[in-house]
């Protein structure tokens, strides 16, 4: 049953508590001003599926709202929500006061750079960032979670609060989550309920404007500013829309494109009646990332790097760089428990992936180790070193640098939901535990090994599954827009062969 809290004490009392009793579990936060609707609950639903305990913090925050804007008005249905979050199996929900929160009338506050918040809605809402920035500061500093979910919708309060989180280094990950639309194309607000039945219709224009920057951008156009007539002219079959901008810029900074080369942020704010909304959609041009995942003894490693090859791509070998950084720190001569260390060396270590092949030439800080890592001592240690919380950090930056512009093909266990949320395509590579069992049986075989039963190799992968499924680190999950391919009656190349048409299509 969901926990409803109103008061700091009462919620760092609760955390105290949990966190004493659940050392190992991660906390996910989803910071929200009520009104929830389907935008939230997938925020809630992708936290659920990556943390122990989920807080969802429900306050409409003065400090972001202008003068003029809708502070009074703004949704306000506790009950409602209260039984959305019961529904979705939310822990706990914050949701205090105004006095509770801010309890002097002299606040100290959080204020972005002026280079990220001045542009697009900063334009038009000053003073609304500082308010969005230090609120955010404030429940990242109550709730102190592992994770923190936000919509891609607000995409430049989602640059503000990570550059928040890096600037002042607080160890937490933000997490952005897909902008998710009503059937007509009309991104989930909880201010479309201002909306009259004409005013909805009205306001899809916004997605199909966006759709058709979009549609020109990949047919080759790279001009920012040709992209922006695009969509104002799709903007002008409304003329009762009054748009407010669109513009153009760079997803990180925020610093607007003359011409996009490999990736921009395509953004719309725009009135709808009395009601301001806002859209946005990234452009890309890159070769594609395919991201591969599932359980072990599903034949993820053989099927990857064939279709890196047939498809001439890279085949980001991220078991490679785990056992890159275990033959490091056997080299430094550092003890494999001495998670600090460890901390200190992987996080200043570079490598690189050079394709050659099937198998790519690993490096690590200029080093070729690429027979090196395949040692029985490294092998033996590579489990330990891979489980530590700071070496799993370190790798899943460098594996999304290798990402940035795209062309690679990569497997593991969360590829597709963590490290690369965003690739084109996302495959679930799995067999039934039998047909798993089947071919490691046959693999042992050929080996001489024929003393283990299929029956022991049952128990051993259903087991693994399960243990898989429930880590605490990178646990095994299938992404909601990824494609599954049951292995049981396929040979390799059939996967091959399926997945190279997908990729062609």
């Amino acid at each position: 049953m969901v926990r409803l809290l109103t008061s700091v004490a009462a919620l760092r009392c609760y955390l105290r508590s949990y966190r004493t009793q659940n050392p190992l579990n991660f906390v996910g936060l989803v910071p929200t001003m009520g009104g929830l609707h389907l935008g939230h609950l997938s925020l809630i639903q992708r936290a659920k599926a990556e943390n122990g305990l989920v807080v969802v913090s429900i306050f409409v925050n003065p400090l972001q709202f202008g003068p003029n804007e809708d502070f009074q008005n703004y949704p306000r249905r506790l009950e409602t929500d209260l039984q959305q979050c019961e529904q979705a199996g939310v822990d706990v929900i914050f949701a205090p006061s105004v006095e509770e929160m801010y309890q002097s009338s002299v606040q100290t506050m959080v204020i972005p750079p002026t280079s990220i918040m001045s542009g697009l809605c900063g334009k038009s809402r000053r003073g609304h960032f500082p308010g969005v920035a230090t609120v955010v500061t404030k429940l990242l500093n109550l709730v102190q979670p592992d994770r923190a979910y936000f919509g891609q919708k607000d995409a430049q309060q989602v640059a503000i609060i990570q550059s928040l989180v890096q600037d002042l280094n607080l160890p937490i990950e933000i997490i952005p989550c897909p902008i998710v639309r009503e059937s007509s194309g009309l991104a989930y607000s909880s201010r479309n309920q201002y909306l009259t039945l004409s005013e909805q219709q009205q306001a899809t224009v916004l997605y199909r404007a966006l759709r058709r920057g979009q549609e020109y951008f990949h047919k080759g156009c790279n001009s920012a500013t040709e992209i922006k007539t695009f969509v104002q002219t799709e903007l002008e079959t409304e003329p009762e829309v009054q748009v407010e901008y669109i513009d153009l810029v760079e997803p990180q900074t925020l610093i607007p494109l003359a011409t996009v080369e490999t990736k921009g942020l395509l953004a719309i704010a725009a009135r709808v009646g009395q009601t301001r909304l806002i859209d946005n959609l990234i452009l890309h041009r890159r070769q594609p990332i395919i991201a591969i995942d599932g359980p072990a003894g599903a034949g993820k490693s053989t099927v990857t790097r064939k279709i890196a090859q047939a498809l001439g791509l890279l085949y980001l070998d991220t078991g490679a760089m785990y056992r890159a950084v275990t033959w490091l720190v056997l080299q430094s001569g550092i003890a494999v428990e001495d998670e600090v260390a460890i901390a200190e060396i992987v996080s200043k270590c570079r490598i690189e992936l050079i394709p050659d092949g099937e198998q790519p030439r690993t490096l690590i800080n200029g080093q070729d180790v690429t027979e090196a890592i395949r040692s029985l001592e490294v092998t033996a240690q590579v489990s330990a070193i891979a489980a530590q919380w700071a070496v799993r950090q370190a790798l899943v930056k460098q594996q999304q640098a290798f990402g940035n512009k795209g062309g690679i093909v990569a497997e593991g266990r969360d590829i597709g939901t963590t490290v690369f949320p965003d690739a084109e395509l996302k495959i679930f590579l799995t067999a039934s535990v039998q047909e798993r069992a089947k071919r490691r049986l046959l693999e042992l075989h050929s080996q001489g090994k024929t003393e283990i039963t299929q029956e022991q190799l049952e128990q051993d992968i259903a087991e693994r599954d399960r243990l898989d499924s429930n880590r605490v680190i990178s646990p095994l999950r299938k992404a909601a827009d990824a494609m599954e391919i049951q292995t049981d009656n396929l040979t390799i190349d059939d996967v091959i062969q399926r997945v190279v048409k997908s990729v062609i299509s």
